[in-house]
């Protein structure tokens, strides 16, 4: 059975409508929900048979107190749903909120099918009606202002409160009634209208159980959200503590790793003081300096890099940039240092490739460190590549040498801060540690990633994978020596 409306209809103009009208009280969402529980609660415990009048949301935690009263009191129960038509509501553009997913499907179940313009969308309510217990509870939801004058900003559908009306005033319901009735076709007229008289006030006693249970559901729901609150803050304050102690290990790192440096330099000066000093020791020492002053200097310019790039990293944007337009240059600079230690150092980049996108200046940073860390760890007479290709819908970067290797061990950890790759008990190759944390960091910006595979010896891979821009074409590489 389908109820149609042959005018607009707006419970809360009605109720406002009446001679000395109750006041809205602005309160919140979690506060109607228990107005409703607690008539529910009512309604259940005194076992009333009621005919209820709906319009609620359509979440879950609103349906199942109406599914809760008719699954207690069965089929004597009858309960009309205000609901808007589904291609009606397609066509207005509305949200889904405003209509109710709790479908008539049983013969309780009586639609109100409402216009798609209708002031009740607006409105949600749950009139009981019976003879021994008739109440209203109402809440409208006023347009939103464009700016709070207070806050600087527009109120949302989570934090802007209702208008809500609650009375069990026999002269109110009824005139809410007659407004129905007179809103109503009259083929379709239930006869509840027709001839339902609503009792001007209940019982005392309802009334105190009905107090009663309001009080114990909203206590029950603020004890809800204190509850979440609480959670929520010891996330939030636990969340502060880990980035804390993060931060203490951070400092404490470089503390460690600057201090290191100066150690080797402070015993190089003073064994520089020794009179009995021959001069291949002396050199020795003053190389010791030199490379620990390098060292230092490495450290500084890592970490300021590192700590501007995690800075302002959020805030820089994408570009787009093709491999064949950086890879070249960079190869061509470190060509030099290759050739010094006899390393054959070649790259393959087709010009056909897609450009791929990455921070602005990125791609340059990723290419210098990622083949200064192969040349690096490589001894004389290796080799040293740098292949470009499509796989997929990227691009792959892979930088390829013959050099020591890393120990499968040590892989996960060559992204860490100030970790670096030892060969042996007490070989260090030197370096801040920081370069491959600053790929890293630049990858997952641009949502690209980087792969690792290694053998202790033999030689070492890195495959970058960034995303692609456009279409890629069928390209035939060429490799340059």
């Amino acid at each position: 059975m389908n109820v149609s409306l042959t005018k607009d209809l707006s419970i809360y103009q009605l109720v406002l409508g009446v001679q000395s009208p109750p006041k809205p009280l602005s309160l919140s969402p979690a506060t109607l929900l228990s107005l409703v529980r607690a008539q529910i609660d009512l309604l259940i415990e005194q076992q009333i048979v009621a005919t209820l009048w709906v319009k609620l949301p359509p979440e879950k935690i609103w349906q199942s107190e109406l599914a809760r009263y008719q699954s207690l009191m069965g089929a004597s129960s009858l309960i009309y749903i205000y609901q808007f038509a589904e291609s009606e509501i397609g066509e207005a553009g509305n949200d889904k909120e405003e209509h109710s997913t709790l479908s008539p499907s049983s013969s309780a179940h009586v639609r109100v099918q409402l216009p798609a313009n209708s002031l009740l969308r607006r409105e949600n309510f749950l009139m009981v009606l019976s003879p021994q217990f008739c109440s209203l509870v109402l809440a409208h939801r006023p347009l939103k202002k464009r700016e709070n004058p207070i806050l600087g900003k527009a109120n949302t559908k989570k934090n802007q409160p209702l208008l809500i009306i609650t009375t069990v005033d026999g002269k109110i319901i009824q005139q809410v009634l007659d407004g129905i009735q007179q809103a109503t076709a009259p083929e379709s007229l239930p006869m509840l209208l027709t001839d339902f008289i609503c009792p001007s006030a209940p019982e005392p006693a309802l009334m105190n159980q009905l107090l009663a249970k309001q009080l114990q559901r909203l206590d029950e729901i603020n004890r809800q959200i204190m509850a979440e609150r609480t959670a929520k803050l010891q996330q939030q304050n636990q969340n502060l503590h880990s980035k804390e102690e993060l931060k203490d290990e951070y400092l404490n790192n470089v503390c460690q790793e600057l201090r290191t440096p100066l150690t080797h330099m402070k015993t190089a000066l003073s064994l520089l003081n020794s009179p009995n000093l021959k001069p291949p020791q002396r050199q020795r020492y003053l190389q010791m300096l030199n490379t620990q002053c390098d060292r230092q200097n490495s450290l500084i310019t890592g970490l300021l890099d590192l700590v501007q790039l995690e800075r302002n990293l959020e805030e820089t944007t994408l570009e787009s940039v093709r491999l064949s337009d950086i890879v070249p240059g960079v190869v061509s600079t470190y060509q030099p240092v290759a050739q010094e230690k006899g390393i054959m150092l070649a790259y393959t980049v087709p010009t056909e490739l897609p450009a791929v996108r990455c921070v602005n200046g990125g791609l340059r940073q990723i290419v210098i460190n990622l083949l200064h860390n192969s040349i690096k760890f490589t001894p004389n007479g290796g080799r040293v590549w740098v292949l470009a290709r499509v796989h997929g819908n990227s691009v792959q970067l892979e930088f390829r040498d013959t050099g020591i290797g890393i120990a499968e061990s040590e892989i996960p950890k060559i992204f860490d801060r100030f970790y670096r790759v030892r060969v042996g008990a007490t070989e260090d190759y030197g370096g801040a540690g920081l370069g491959l944390t600053i790929v890293q960091q630049l990858l997952l910006r641009c949502g690209g990633s980087i792969s690792v595979k290694s053998k202790l010896y033999e030689g070492s891979s890195f495959i970058v994978q960034l995303a692609s821009v456009g279409q890629i074409p069928r390209a035939i590489a060429t490799e340059h020596e």
